[in-house]
């Protein structure tokens, strides 16, 4: 028995390693459109939730039948898995929240940067973009620095 629970184990690990790799490539990684990119935030924030609660959640609520269909989506991807709780499905997130950034985080860079952290950092620097408390601004040295091999925060 123990050991059965462990090749289990073990399998679900490589899947979900195999997803992260997916989405770690910029060139397989599978774009979320705007409401998957909402699901998932939704799913994070609550763990778990049936579709009725998701509907209910989104905002401008597309039909039940539409979120239906975006779950099943979802599944495809390999994004969301779910179990069948009394008479009704719940779903929660595959893939980790920190990945999940990661991932949108290199197709932002890549689409809007040119890869290039530093222009990001730039553009959020920019005074006729947005302005930065001094506040911000120090938290963001001080996490550079601290980024820094051979110093201390």
């Amino acid at each position: 028995m123990g050991r059965d629970d462990d090749r289990d184990s073990a399998k679900e690990r490589g899947r979900i390693k195999a997803i992260d790799r997916r989405l770690d490539d910029p060139k397989t990684g599978d774009a979320l459109s705007r409401r998957e990119r909402q699901i998932m935030e939704l799913l994070y924030r609550l763990g778990e939730a049936s579709a009725h609660e998701i509907r209910r959640e989104l905002p401008d609520a597309p039909s039940y039948s539409a979120v239906r269909a975006l779950l099943a989506v979802m599944l495809d991807k390999q994004l969301i898995q779910h179990r069948k709780q009394s008479r009704r499905y719940v779903y929660r997130p595959l893939v980790s929240e920190t990945k999940a950034k990661r991932s949108a985080l290199r197709r932002l860079l890549g689409t809007f940067f040119d890869d290039s952290p530093e222009k990001l950092v730039a553009s959020l620097l920019d005074p006729s973009d947005q302005e930065l408390s001094e506040e911000e601004i120090e938290r963001i040295r001080r996490l550079i620095d601290s980024e820094r091999p051979g110093t201390s925060p």
